[in-house]
């Protein structure tokens, strides 16, 4: 999904509805959480994309490396 700005121009964390936390992809393949999302940076760390983190363990911001969890947790390994 391509990444909206919101009215104050800036990345939303949360998805709207639902509240889900949301992950940010960049040009250079990095994951970032939404802070490091909304932080200038060069083109190679230009935001491309934008998701929710559905479900697995929890990931790491590659900026940053705040934890950022899923919405539903780990899957079960049934």
């Amino acid at each position: 999904m391509k990444p909206t700005k919101d009215e104050n121009g800036k990345l939303p964390a949360y998805a709207w509805p639902g509240g889900y936390q949301l992950i940010y992809l960049t040009k250079d393949g990095s994951t970032v959480c939404p802070e490091c999302a909304n932080k200038e940076v060069d083109d190679s760390q230009a935001v491309i994309g934008v998701d929710v983190y559905w479900e697995g363990p929890a990931m790491y911001c590659d900026d940053c490396g705040r934890e950022i969890e899923s919405a539903y947790g780990e899957v079960d390994a049934e």
